[in-house]
């Protein structure tokens, strides 16, 4: 996995690199070959003006002639560069011809000119054009110059020369961008693929069980910032959760062993006659065998709420008529510890299963009452948003530390670790309350801090049927 993944990386940089390396070689190379024909279209141009300048300069009015010396060293001059003159006078006699002059020369630079342009650009069409200019002095006609090139533009040896310099050095700087394309991408890759391959080892470790694996160098990416992030607290929660595991079987076993041990000591007692079978000490076995039996109905209402369609007989009820017959259900326990529950808000009515919520709510009363001290209170209020229902249940209890909170909705979890069902219970109460809000579309949610009292919030989609 390490190399295949290593080396796709790198493949695929590389590869994107060499793309754009190649597009942009091919778009600059078509522009500058545009533009440098543009120039040596203009240079052509120039050139055969400069040519006019320099005769009508050396015309020489009082003789009416041209200085022979000088005509004949310009047109041999221009020849050379690839312009072919035919000077003549006013008259249109001829003064002056590059063919007469020098006919294998001429003929040797046409076909010179003629291959190099085919060389250079096979699928150029062009040939040699010749364009007439009018020659004149002090604004009187003094005769004509035919010039002679290949049209519609040329490449001197030069030019070419300078094409293929500057061809070398795209190709030069796309292989060194190249080199340097694939030494980052590795470079890349491995900084990529280091995380993933710990978070893959410490998943295998997972798997084995070894839940303390924690991925200790976290990435600047922010995409495997959250791979390694979530790993590790998926690490965290498996842990959790293995701890909740043990905890669950301590704890079905201690509470089934108690009510068992005692009600089979009281039996071995009464058939061997050391006890007579009264009615307390059979009443005792009797309660003993009610919290075997409370504990398999526990566990049984969390099987039910627990599993994925779980279904729900939903009506539209207020929410406010709830809480208030609750609060009249609860009104001797909280008489005896004079605590003072108020019911605030205003009617909401929603979806809901009754029976379900009824539940829940009274779940988190009776806990509330449970965990608050004589003399405390409690506040259940009830208030809407356009989408949802909200519930708060507040009291000035004990509180729940930070450190219980992430786990108070977790099955068989306590806060006091207790183990007692006749203190405690069994600890499933607010996981089945969570199950039954989820099941509803909703969240619950806790604040709380120790000794400081706890806030519970359930959120219910309004809508109705």
């Amino acid at each position: 996995m390490k190399g295949g993944l290593k080396k796709e990386l790198t493949i695929t940089i590389t590869g994107i690199v060499l793309l754009s390396i190649v597009l942009i070689s091919i778009v600059a190379n078509v522009f500058i070959n545009k533009e440098f024909e543009k120039y040596a279209k203009k240079e052509q141009s120039a050139r055969s003006e400069e040519i006019v300048t320099h005769l009508e300069s050396q015309y020489q009015p009082l003789f009416q002639s041209w200085n022979d010396d000088y005509i004949h060293g310009l047109g041999m001059y221009a020849l050379y560069e690839g312009y072919i003159i035919r000077l003549y006078d006013s008259k249109h006699n001829l003064v002056w011809d590059a063919e007469n002059h020098d006919m294998a020369l001429m003929t040797e630079v046409m076909q010179a000119i003629e291959a190099r342009m085919k060389s250079s650009k096979p699928f150029f069409e062009g040939g040699f054009v010749t364009k007439s200019f009018p020659l004149s002095y002090d604004h009187t006609a003094i005769g004509s110059v035919e010039i002679t090139f290949y049209g519609p533009y040329f490449y001197t040896e030069n030019d070419l020369n300078f094409l293929k310099a500057l061809n070398t050095i795209f190709f030069v700087v796309g292989l060194i961008a190249l080199v340097g394309a694939m030494l980052t991408s590795r470079l890349i890759s491995q900084k990529m693929i280091k995380p993933i391959l710990d978070t893959v080892e410490a998943a295998k470790l997972i798997s084995k069980g070894q839940y303390k694996v924690m991925a200790e160098d976290i990435p600047e990416s922010e995409e495997l910032k959250v791979l390694v992030t979530t790993m590790n607290q998926m690490a965290s929660s498996l842990e959790q959760q293995e701890k909740l595991r043990k905890q669950l079987t301590t704890d079905v076993a201690h509470e089934l062993r108690t009510p068992l041990t005692t009600v089979s000591s009281h039996l071995e007692a009464m058939i061997e006659g050391v006890w007579e079978p009264t009615e307390d000490r059979l009443r005792s076995c009797y309660e003993e065998i009610g919290r075997i039996t409370g504990l398999v109905s526990d566990l049984e209402s969390l099987s039910k709420v627990e599993v994925d369609n779980l279904k729900l007989t939903r009506t539209n009820e207020d929410l406010l008529e709830i809480l208030n017959a609750i609060k009249y259900n609860f009104e001797i326990e909280t008489r005896k510890k004079q605590i003072e529950f108020t019911v605030t808000g205003t009617s909401v009515i929603a979806s809901i299963d009754k029976d379900r919520i009824y539940q829940v709510i009274v779940n988190l009363v009776s806990n509330a009452i449970h965990y608050t001290p004589e003399g405390g209170s409690i506040r259940c209020n009830i208030s809407k948003t356009e989408l949802e229902a909200i519930l708060e249940i507040s009291d000035s209890g004990i509180g729940i530390s930070e450190a219980d909170l992430p786990y108070i909705f977790e099955r068989f979890y306590r806060t006091d670790k207790s183990r007692n069902r006749r203190t405690g219970g069994a600890g499933i109460g607010l996981t089945i309350a969570k199950s039954i809000v989820l099941a509803h579309g909703g969240s619950i949610e806790v604040e709380s801090e120790s000794s400081l009292g706890s806030r519970f919030i359930v959120r219910l989609p309004l809508k109705t049927i």
